[in-house]
């Protein structure tokens, strides 16, 4: 259905828009990126795990605003 397809789509542009951001930090600064990824390995899981939750958090507000 014309539906699914467009939900399809909006999943796979929001995937692509996220894998586009995530190459942001290590294509401008692999030097920066490199010390987080030291910096997060040292973290205890729960600590991840917070972090996690905390972005997936802001993110949803944002798709809130965003789209209503």
């Amino acid at each position: 259905t014309r539906a699914g397809n467009r939900t399809a789509t909006e999943i796979f542009t929001a995937l692509a828009l996220v894998r586009v951001i995530e190459g942001m930090l290590p294509f401008v600064s692999p030097q920066s990126y490199r010390r987080m990824v030291a910096e997060i390995s040292q973290l205890g899981d729960n600590q991840i795990r917070n972090i996690g939750l905390v972005v997936m958090l802001i993110g949803v507000v944002i798709l809130f605003f965003v789209r209503g």
